[in-house]
């Protein structure tokens, strides 16, 4: 099959589509053939160097796809060969074929196009992993979204707005803020011109907001802190702005706050199965109301992937970006 090898790491250039083997399929998986696979921030770190996928994962880029399965292991009770599928990945997207345990594997939602299906399990996995499982956002309840014109932003204002949640955003352009207020986002923030504490403060009578989801990491840390209401949490999916900060306890304790940190590719395969059954029975209902819609702004042929990843690198992009095989 051909895929698309790091062949030194470095910058988009090192991307080459190759001849590469077909890979393994254990007795727990099936085989995918790929139609299409996303994007995401992750892929250019493992392109650098800086981000190995896990042992016993695929070497290629790629933590999701949509496609369908050509093969099924013999403890695979579920899928067959033939049914069009999406799947999260520890790696391999980027390729022809993909192996991937069964308990990762979605139904590709009614009225979304197999290629369009792609641009959802790694954002849906991720949202609902961290926002709503472990820091239990619900009905009632504020939340802000940084990078709200990201494919994890474009999906999470949808998402939460769907649960009945008022959504804060910040963006850097004003056609991004745009983009986030027509997908059902409260209070857009420009972060180049304006104070997002202040401002969330202000829309919040002063108060802070519930949930915060934030993918800079160090630079937003003690901004982060003085937005959240008490009993508000924190959750980290990203390093942008550095990862070493510096923390106030005595904020941390007087408002009750609570951090944590998570990323989904590291996880075992029991643990992304346990959030994958969660996401179809969740995530997939609103998708299938029209409530949360997909947000692909281009897609490329396999063999420009070096030019999707400068796309991705320039963040000129809003919502998704996908490679198709």
């Amino acid at each position: 099959m051909k895929a698309v090898v790091i062949t030194v790491p470095g910058g988009p250039e090192v991307l080459k589509l190759q001849d590469v083997a077909d890979p393994e399929l254990k007795e727990d998986e099936v085989l995918i053939k790929v139609a299409a696979t996303a994007l995401n921030r992750a892929d250019t770190l493992q392109r650098k160097g800086a981000y190995p996928p896990p042992p016993g994962s695929s070497p290629y880029l790629g933590l999701e796809c949509s496609g369908t399965i050509e093969a099924v292991g013999k403890h695979v009770s579920r899928w067959q060969a033939g049914d069009r599928v999406c799947a999260l990945l520890s790696g391999g997207g980027y390729a022809e074929k993909v192996a991937v345990p069964a308990g990762q594997v979605f139904p590709v939602p009614p009225g979304i196009s197999l290629k369009d299906a792609a641009s959802f399990p790694e954002v849906a996995c991720t949202v609902w992993s961290t926002v709503f499982m472990m820091s239990r956002l619900s009905a009632g309840e504020t939340f802000l979204v940084h990078g709200g014109s990201s494919g994890i932003g474009t999906f999470a204002i949808q998402i939460a707005k769907y649960q009945g949640v008022r959504v804060f955003v910040t963006a850097g352009s004003e056609e991004k803020l745009a983009v986030c207020k027509e997908l059902g986002a409260d209070v857009c923030i420009n972060y180049k011109t304006e104070d997002f504490v202040a401002r969330v403060k202000e829309e919040t009578g002063g108060k802070g907001v519930d949930v915060i989801l934030d993918s800079i990491g160090a630079s937003y840390f003690r901004r982060n802190l003085d937005s959240l209401n008490f009993d508000g949490r924190l959750f980290v999916i990203g390093m942008l702005g550095g990862a070493v900060t510096e923390i106030d306890l005595r904020v941390v304790l007087s408002r009750r706050l609570t951090i944590q940190a998570a990323g989904l590719r590291y996880r075992s395969p029991e643990n992304k199965a346990e959030i994958a059954r969660e996401v179809e029975n969740n995530v997939w209902p609103a998708i299938v109301a029209g409530r949360v819609k997909t947000v692909i702004y281009k897609s490329f042929p396999l063999s420009e992937a070096a030019e999707a990843h400068r796309l991705m690198e320039s963040s000129q992009h809003i919502g998704k970006i996908l490679l198709v095989a």
